[in-house]
C-alpha cells in the first residue's frame, strides 16, 4: 500500500494513523477497553512503519513510533521509572525472525558462522508490571503506562498470591519486570460470578486482570484470582548473572515466578522449532499467549545492542497468525449490558480455530451486522487473534437469497423500547430502572457518592443483596429494614453493621431533588444538570409532568443548560411505563426536598421569561439573574407556556412568535421598572 501513495497522500494517512493508534493505546494501556484484536491493532502499527520508512521525512513528532503505550490518566497516584519499560518490535513470519537475527550479527559485526545465542518463551497476554524491591522489601509496584511513568498499584500488587513481600538473598536494589496476567480457568469462573452478581462482563483474561490491578480499592483486587510472572527486570544495583537465562533463572531461584517453557537456542531452527512446539501447545496452556518473545542471551550484547525509539534491538515478538476457520451462522442473541447496551452475539455450529473448539462470535453492534449482511444460516469464515472473543470477518453467502436479520427495537430483558441516539452505532434499552441487565449496575449508582451517598451499600453488599432476592429496584433499598433478622444471621454480619447500614438508610428519606433525580441514572443527567432541571421545575413530580406533557420537547429544551439531547433523553425516560411505576414505588418510600431557590416570592414566581434579541441595557446573564431573583424562569424558546417575552433590537422570530401564541412582548425599559418595582 505504501509503494501506492503520493507524498501528501502519505502525509495524510500517517495524520490519521497517530490519531488512530493513540486512541486505541488509551483504549487498551489506559481504560483496559480496546476496541479492536491484537492483529488488527499490528497491523495499523505495521502500516505506519511501512509509510515512515518510505517517506523518512514525513516521520510526525507523535508518530507511533516514538511512543510506548499511553500516558495513565486514571485515578492512581504516577510513578517515574527508573529504567524506562520498553516494548519489543514485533514481526510475523520466519523471514523477519531470520532478518532479526540477521541484523543482531550486523550491528555487533559478528561473522555468519558466529554463534549467537538466544532465549524462547511465552508472550502472556497480560499487564506489565514492575515490582521494586529495596533490602528485599517490596517498596513500589508500577504499571507500565506510557513506558516512562506508570501507575503506582504497590497496595493492590500486594494482594496477588504470586509475589513475595520479602525476599532474601537478592540485591539491594532489584525490580523485577512481568505480567500480569488472569488464568483461563479463573476468568471463566470470574465472569460467571460477575454475571449473577449483575457486574462487568470482562471481554478475555487480560481486559479482566488489568482491570483487577487498577482498582482504586485494594480490597477488590484482593478478591480476584489474578497472578504475576516474571520475565525481565529494570533498575538492578548489581548484575543477576551473565546471561538472560541465568538471570530469570536467579529470579526465579529469589520465588518469583516464571515460565517453564523458557529456552536457550543455539541457533535459528531451534528458535523456531520452539515457537511451533509453543503454538502447537497454546490451547491446553493455563493462560492466553499471543506469541514468542526471542532475546539475545548475552547481556553484555544486549548493552551494546541498545534501543531504538521504543523498542530494544536485542529483543523480538513473533506474534501468532490469526486464526482462521469457516463455519454457519446458526443464530443470533442478544446480550444487555450492564448500561443497557445490546450486543449481537452470533452462534456458531461449533468449529475448530486454533486447537480451541469456537461456538460464540462477537458481532459488535447493528451496523457491524448491516456491514456484513450477515443473516441466519450464512456461511462466515471467522477469525480468532490474540485469544481474543472471535469475530466475522466475511460472510461467504451474502449474495443468497434469505431472510434479512431484523435487530429487536425493544430489550429483550425486560420489554422497554431499545433506541439509538442520533450519531451513534450502539441501541441501548430504555427501561433501566427495571432492567435486570441493568439492575446492578443502577442500584450502585443510585447509593454513589454523587446520588444519594448511603454509606455501607457498597457494590459487594448490592451484589449480596440482589443474590438473594431483596432489591429490584431503588425502593427496595428503603425496604431492607424488612430484612434485618435475615440479615443478622448471614457471615460477616454482625449487629452494629446491621444497624449502621439501616441507619444510613434511613438519613436518606429525604434525599435532595437534584441528588434523587441524577440518582436515576437518566442518560446525559449529571448533577448540575438535574439542579438546572429543578431550579426550573422545583420537583420531580414537576419535571415528570413537564417531560410526559404535549410540548415536552420545546419546553425542556429551553431549560437553562439544558439542550436537545438532554430533553429527548428526558422525555424517553418518561415515556416508558416501567420507568414511571418505579419513580412512583419510590417516591412512597422517599420525600424529596423540593428545590429552594434564593428567589423572592413576587408576582413573577412560577412565570416562564424569555430574553430574545440584542439587549442594550444589560447582559442576558444579567437579564436571567433578575429573573430567577423575582422566582420566575429564564427559558431559551418561546413556547405556549411562556408568559413574558422581553426583546431588544433585532428579536425577529421569538417575537413573531410571542404574538402568534399571545403572549405579552415588552422592551428592555418596561423589564427594568419591572424589576425595581419588585425592589
Amino acid at each position: 500500500m505504501a509503494e501506492q501513495l503520493t507524498q501528501a497522500e502519505a502525509a495524510n494517512r500517517l495524520m490519521r494513523l497517530a490519531r488512530e493508534i493513540a486512541r486505541h493505546d488509551r483504549l487498551y494501556h489506559d481504560r483496559d477497553e480496546p476496541e479492536i484484536s491484537d492483529a488488527q491493532y499490528d497491523a495499523l502499527v505495521r502500516e505506519n512503519a511501512e509509510l515512515e520508512a518510505r517517506f523518512p521525512h514525513l516521520v510526525r513528532p507523535n508518530s507511533p513510533s516514538r511512543r510506548l503505550g499511553a500516558a495513565p490518566s486514571g485515578p492512581l497516584a504516577k510513578v517515574q521509572h527508573a529504567r524506562a519499560m520498553l516494548s519489543l518490535e514485533n514481526a510475523f513470519s520466519q523471514d523477519e525472525v531470520g532478518e532479526f537475527a540477521a541484523r543482531v550479527r550486523r550491528f555487533l559485526n559478528l561473522p555468519a558462522d558466529a554463534h549467537v545465542a538466544m532465549t524462547a518463551e511465552p508472550k502472556i497476554d497480560g499487564l506489565s508490571c514492575s515490582l521494586r524491591y529495596e533490602g528485599g522489601e517490596l517498596v513500589l509496584a508500577a504499571t507500565r503506562g506510557d513506558g516512562t511513568v506508570g501507575e503506582d498499584v504497590t497496595a493492590n500488587v500486594r494482594t496477588i498470591a504470586d509475589i513475595p513481600q520479602r525476599i532474601d538473598g537478592a540485591p539491594q536494589v532489584l525490580e523485577v519486570r512481568g505480567e500480569v496476567y488472569m488464568s483461563k480457568e479463573d476468568f471463566a469462573a470470574l465472569n460467571e460470578r460477575q454475571e449473577a452478581a449483575g457486574g462487568k462482563i470482562f471481554a478475555n483474561p487480560r481486559n479482566a486482570a488489568a482491570g483487577s490491578l487498577r482498582q482504586k480499592d485494594a480490597s477488590i483486587t484482593a478478591a480476584r484470582p489474578i497472578r504475576f510472572l516474571a520475565h525481565g527486570w529494570g533498575e538492578l544495583s548489581e548484575p543477576l548473572a551473565g546471561s538472560q537465562f541465568e538471570a530469570i533463572r536467579r529470579i526465579e531461584a529469589l520465588g518469583l515466578p516464571v515460565t517453564d517453557l523458557l529456552v536457550r537456542c543455539d541457533d535459528l531452527t531451534a528458535m523456531l522449532a520452539h515457537y511451533r512446539a509453543i503454538e502447537k501447545a497454546r490451547a491446553d496452556l493455563p493462560f492466553d499467549i499471543d506469541g514468542v518473545v526471542y532475546k539475545v542471551d548475552r547481556l553484555d550484547w544486549q548493552e551494546r545492542l541498545g534501543q531504538v525509539a521504543r523498542a530494544p534491538r536485542w529483543g523480538l515478538a513473533h506474534k501468532f497468525p490469526a486464526e482462521k476457520a469457516e463455519t454457519t451462522l446458526e443464530a443470533i442473541h442478544i446480550q444487555v449490558g450492564r448500561t443497557g447496551k445490546l450486543t449481537p452475539v452470533g452462534r456458531l455450529k461449533p468449529v475448530g480455530v486454533g486447537g480451541v473448539i469456537v461456538a460464540n462470535v462477537t458481532l459488535h453492534n447493528r451496523d457491524e451486522i448491516q456491514r456484513l449482511g450477515l443473516r441466519i444460516g450464512d456461511r462466515v469464515r471467522i477469525q480468532r487473534a490474540g485469544d481474543v472473543i472471535p469475530q466475522v470477518v466475511e460472510n461467504l453467502t451474502r449474495d443468497e437469497a434469505r431472510a434479512p436479520y431484523a435487530f429487536p427495537d425493544h430489550c429483550p430483558e425486560c420489554g422497554s423500547e431499545a433506541v439509538s441516539e442520533e450519531g451513534e452505532v450502539d441501541v441501548r434499552c430504555t427501561g433501566g430502572l427495571i432492567c435486570p441487565a441493568q439492575r446492578f449496575e443502577r442500584l450502585r449508582h443510585f447509593v454513589s457518592r454523587g446520588a444519594l451517598d448511603i454509606e455501607g451499600l457498597g457494590e459487594k453488599t448490592i451484589a449480596e443483596f440482589i443474590t438473594l432476592g431483596w432489591l429490584h429496584s431503588p425502593a427496595d433499598i428503603f425496604r431492607l429494614h424488612r430484612h434485618r433478622g435475615e440479615l443478622l444471621e448471614r457471615d460477616g454480619w454482625k449487629e452494629k453493621s446491621v444497624d449502621n447500614l439501616l441507619a444510613a438508610i434511613e438519613a436518606k428519606r429525604e434525599p435532595e431533588g437534584p441528588r434523587l433525580l441524577f440518582a436515576l441514572g437518566i442518560r446525559h443527567i449529571g448533577i448540575v444538570t438535574a439542579r438546572d432541571l429543578l431550579k426550573c421545575f422545583a420537583t420531580v413530580e414537576a419535571l415528570r409532568e413537564a417531560a410526559t406533557g404535549q410540548d415536552a420537547q420545546a419546553e425542556l429544551s429551553g431549560v437553562e443548560g439544558v439542550g436537545p439531547v438532554v430533553a429527548e433523553a428526558l422525555v424517553d425516560f418518561f415515556h416508558e411505563p416501567h420507568n414511571r411505576e418505579v419513580l412512583d414505588d419510590l417516591l412512597s418510600e422517599v420525600r424529596p426536598k423540593a428545590f429552594v431557590s434564593e428567589a423572592r416570592q413576587t408576582q413573577w414566581t412560577g412565570k416562564t421569561i424569555v430574553f430574545t434579541g440584542s439587549l442594550e441595557m444589560m447582559s442576558r446573564d444579567e437579564a436571567k439573574a433578575q429573573a430567577e431573583r423575582l422566582g420566575a424562569r429564564a427559558a431559551g424558546s418561546v413556547s405556549a407556556k411562556t408568559d413574558l417575552v422581553v426583546a431588544g433590537p433585532g428579536a425577529g422570530s421569538r417575537s413573531s412568535k410571542a404574538e402568534e401564541f399571545g403572549v405579552r412582548v415588552i422592551g428592555e425599559e418596561e423589564w427594568a421598572r419591572i424589576v425595581a418595582q419588585a425592589g
